[in-house]
């Protein structure tokens, strides 16, 4: 009875030793997606625009860019300014769009979305950096 058990135990422990060596070594490994396609592009300096009833909002912006496309990485920057060439005119976007816009529409999620949707829309038809999300990473309301 005992050889018997031994022999039982010995099996399972080969078994189990063997679907270890497979998963580490033979498996075919999974190809990591990433969450983010594209490169994230975090624009260095502060946006403040004058919002209605007085109000105003500061916000750092990030842009999402769509595959090729580059940050300017090594180019000479304004001071104050990143990379992106066109950053400058990304900016001003930004500040048309948001000035004057009640601060309850930043504030509230789909008021912030339907914003970094439209600004989006008018980078990609304005300028040559092509996106696929605008993020506002910092935001204050005031």
């Amino acid at each position: 009875m005992t050889r018997r058990r031994a022999l039982i135990i010995g099996l399972v422990v080969a078994v189990v030793a063997a679907g270890l060596a497979y998963k580490m070594v033979l498996a075919p490994k999974s190809e990591s997606k990433d969450r983010v396609d594209g490169t994230v592009y975090v624009m260095p300096k502060e946006i403040l625009v004058n919002l209605a009833d007085g109000r105003y909002g500061k916000l750092t912006v990030a842009l999402v860019l769509a595959e090729g496309q580059s940050t300017g990485e090594g180019a000479p920057a304004a001071e104050g300014f990143g990379t992106l060439p066109e950053e400058p005119l990304v900016r001003q976007i930004v500040t048309d769009e948001l000035t004057g816009v009640p601060a309850a529409t930043l504030i509230s999620r789909a008021g912030r979305h339907r914003i970094q949707r439209k600004i989006r829309r008018a980078v990609d038809s304005t300028t040559d950096v092509r996106t696929t999300a605008i993020v506002f990473s910092d935001m204050v309301v005031q």
